[in-house]
């Protein structure tokens, strides 16, 4: 018991001096992150479980893109999915199947693409706008419209290229990706939880970036 009294203060020691490391990082390691979490993002596309209800695949990208926004925050974590789809568009295979090309973006899988990097900016934003919002269900809640966003941006790119209406979109483009993103959502909320401070310690970091959540 005493040896869990004394560690579990270290460990919200830590998890808040990881924290304020990455935000105070100089602009090219903070870049250099977001390039590190695009090619994250590349191989998490290789993990790739075709359907034959579907023309679109369940692939690790969604986990991904919502542990960017996690763990980079507002601008980098949507930055790195942009450079994920930048490179890619511009012909970096590292899309899924190792594909690469503008090709990819304006094709059935187009608009997941795109509402994975407006996910991981929204969940940087809050994130690091909101303490409160940094307890498991919050944070479960957070990915939850995460996941959201990208259904919404890619059921919409589903009903343009194949030429059907919502329902069948819908049919097609989230229905068959519930589940499998429900336990994404669920992962991405534990690690989200372990690794954000929920407070600052001791005033060691500015309280007007850092608000304390108690």
């Amino acid at each position: 018991m005493s040896l869990l009294a004394h560690a579990l203060p270290e460990y919200r020691r830590w998890r808040l001096r990881a924290y304020e490391w990455r935000y105070e990082l100089p602009v090219a390691r903070k870049v250099a992150l977001a390039v590190g979490m695009a090619a994250l993002a590349g191989l998490s596309a290789q993990v790739r479980i075709p359907l034959s209800s579907t023309p679109v695949p369940i692939t690790g990208q969604v986990l991904a893109a919502l542990l960017a926004g996690v763990l980079l925050g507002r601008f980098y974590g949507g930055l790195s999915q942009v450079l994920y789809l930048g490179l890619g568009a511009a012909g970096v295979p590292w899309f899924n199947g190792l594909t690469g090309g503008l090709g990819v973006l304006t094709g059935v899988t187009g608009g997941y693409l795109i509402g994975m990097a407006l996910a991981a900016a929204f969940i940087g934003y809050v994130n690091d706008r909101y303490v409160r919002v940094r307890s498991f269900w919050g944070q479960l809640v957070l990915m939850l419209i995460g996941v959201g966003i990208i259904y919404v941006c890619g059921a919409i790119q589903v009903a343009v290229v194949l030429g059907v209406g919502p329902g069948k979109a819908i049919a097609f483009g989230v229905l068959p990706f519930v589940i499998p993103d429900l336990v994404k959502a669920l992962i991405a909320a534990s690690v989200a939880t372990a690794l954000l401070p929920k407070s600052s310690y001791n005033g060691e970091v500015d309280a007007a970036r850092f608000p304390r959540a108690d």
